[in-house]
């Protein structure tokens, strides 16, 4: 059985009057038993167009699964940004270095799109775990 645990640590010395620590661990597992999710995608990906393309199609997922969802910009740039969206909906940006952990229905239409803010190489790393 496959165990998956996500770990987020978010830690300020001058985010509040105080020093700020929040650590929190999940083990991830399939819906309704305890068993493990399994990393079904795993890939780095780099984009030389400012077009949307859909990163992550639904086809082979379950839509009631507990489907996870991991995207990362691997740049640096301040400026340039990659814009997530589920359909039509834009759910973020995630600029260099930045990143989202997010559960994933997976229905109908629900692909995972990704529209670089420039047309020069920009790269992003994404799993899914279903």
């Amino acid at each position: 059985m496959a165990t998956t645990t996500a770990t987020i640590n978010i830690a300020s010395a001058d985010l509040t009057d105080n020093a700020l620590n929040i650590t929190n661990t999940a083990t991830l597992n399939k819906k309704g038993n305890l068993v493990g999710l399994d990393t079904i995608i795993s890939a780095t990906k780099t984009f030389t167009s400012g077009s949307a393309v859909d990163l992550i199609a639904i086809a082979g997922f379950t839509g009631t699964a507990a489907n996870k969802v991991y995207i990362a910009n691997t740049g640096t740039s301040e400026s340039d940004f990659f814009t997530i969206g589920i359909q039509t909906e834009e759910i973020g940006r995630l600029y260099g270095g930045d990143w989202m952990f997010i559960p994933w229905d997976a229905s109908a239409d629900d692909d995972i799109t990704i529209t670089p803010s420039v047309a020069t190489a920009m790269t992003a790393e994404y799993m899914v775990f279903s």
